[in-house]
């Protein structure tokens, strides 16, 4: 009998290991979809260091995050053996790397909106302290209940902050460092010509759509297997991820009159909102919230390329990520509440407070890290090399093989 069980618990072992692995490496594939959404569509003199960068951004946070970003925010360090190390057919490493393809997700959605215009190594490094302190600090706050905060949340609203994947751990404060970032850095030259928008029009819309599908593919794996464990997996986390989805197109699609743009990034947009409560909401309550989502992004986009002339986020990374995310954060709080047809277990007050709370830690961040780097280094590449592009200035090769 003690054999019996012995294996058993080896098999639930091993299982749970290649799950949330599997889960690491559709996650970790999601930084291509990063990668071609962001070549796609900038300019075709800056599509080698849309590479680059998110190639790089992802090294740096694997450092950063395993020497000091995952203690911050779990107390885990991995300075023991190997031997203790493989325990459990070695899950702790493998959720490590899980977490760590969400945390690298962070300066991923950082360089959409900086494109074209930013220094290289000053960015990378913005990029390190970003995700080694400002992320794994609220990660810790809402995911391991760090400093008392989702206590505090429980014992005054009557339950905890819930965000089951991170519509704000991650998407919205990726996206509200964005905003201090670009707000920083300033418009792209040429941008605006005698007060007038000058529309630079996306280099490749295949390869925008390639990306915007990878990140698709891989969102089943960011959501469904956020549960971390075999046993957890839910059925409902993936129809509501793909209801959310549909909900996101379908408004991008109508709203932005069939531009490829919006109906390509509308998906992303339905699927940043459902993290937090794809667990706990209905699939028609994750269609409605992929739906607003979708049409946040559309209109807010539209919004701020054509009024807000010091906001130039190339790739709409603060609507899709930061507005979105938050949305789906609060809306986890409407649609997973049991008269929305959810499972309950939610606070609309405590979704807000805690969204909040995201947003401003994000933004003081943000601009702390990235204000920093300005006064020290500067964010910006100089005018001439601005226009020459980002490859030949910063990587001495364009996009064709050739300088």
């Amino acid at each position: 009998m003690e054999h019996i069980n012995s294996a058993v618990e080896t098999l639930v072992s091993s299982s749970n290991t290649l799950f949330i692995l599997l889960g690491a490496i559709m996650v970790f594939a999601m930084h291509a979809g990063f990668a071609f959404l962001e070549v796609g569509t900038v300019r075709h003199k800056n599509q080698v260091n849309a590479l680059v960068k998110i190639m790089t951004d992802f090294a740096v946070s694997a450092l950063v995050y395993f020497f000091i970003g995952y203690q911050i925010a779990y107390g885990v360090t991995f300075f023991d053996s190997a031997v203790v190390l493989s325990q459990n057919n070695g899950y702790e490493l493998v959720k490590f790397f899980f977490l760590m393809t969400f945390a690298a997700a962070i300066p991923a959605i950082i360089s959409g909106g900086v494109a074209e215009r930013a220094k290289f190594y000053p960015m990378l490094i913005s990029a390190a302290f970003i995700v080694g302190i400002v992320y794994p600090f609220f990660e810790g706050i809402i995911w391991n209940g760090n400093y008392g905060f989702q206590g505090w949340l429980e014992s005054t609203f009557g339950a905890a902050f819930h965000d089951f994947a991170g519509s704000i751990v991650v998407h919205g404060v990726g996206g509200w460092v964005a905003l201090a970032a670009v707000i920083l850095l300033g418009t792209r030259n040429g941008r605006f010509r005698q007060g007038r928008l000058v529309a630079f029009a996306p280099s490749n819309i295949p390869f925008l759509a390639l990306g915007a599908w990878i990140l698709c593919i891989g969102w089943f794996g960011f959501n469904v297997m956020s549960a971390q464990t075999l046993d957890g997996v839910s059925g409902l986390v993936a129809v509501n991820s793909l209801m959310a989805m549909v909900g996101g197109v379908i408004t991008a699609m109508l709203i932005g009159k069939n531009d490829p743009g919006f109906i390509h990034n509308g998906p992303l947009a339905g699927l940043v909102a459902v993290c937090a409560g794809s667990d706990i909401m209905h699939p028609i309550g994750a269609l409605a919230t992929g739906a607003v989502a979708g049409a946040l992004f559309t209109v807010l986009f539209t919004w701020i390329q054509q009024k807000l002339h010091s906001v130039d986020d190339v790739l709409g990374v603060w609507p899709l990520h930061g507005v979105c995310g938050s949305w789906g954060a609060i809306a986890a709080g409407i649609f997973g509440s049991t008269s929305f047809g959810g499972l309950g277990g939610v606070s609309f007050m405590a979704q807000l407070v805690g969204t909040l709370a995201g947003i401003a830690i994000a933004l003081v961040g943000g601009f702390a890290v990235y204000g920093a780097t300005k006064a020290i280094s500067g964010l910006r590449l100089t005018e001439e090399d601005e226009f020459n592009g980002a490859d030949l200035s910063i990587h001495r090769i364009g996009s064709t093989g050739k300088e």
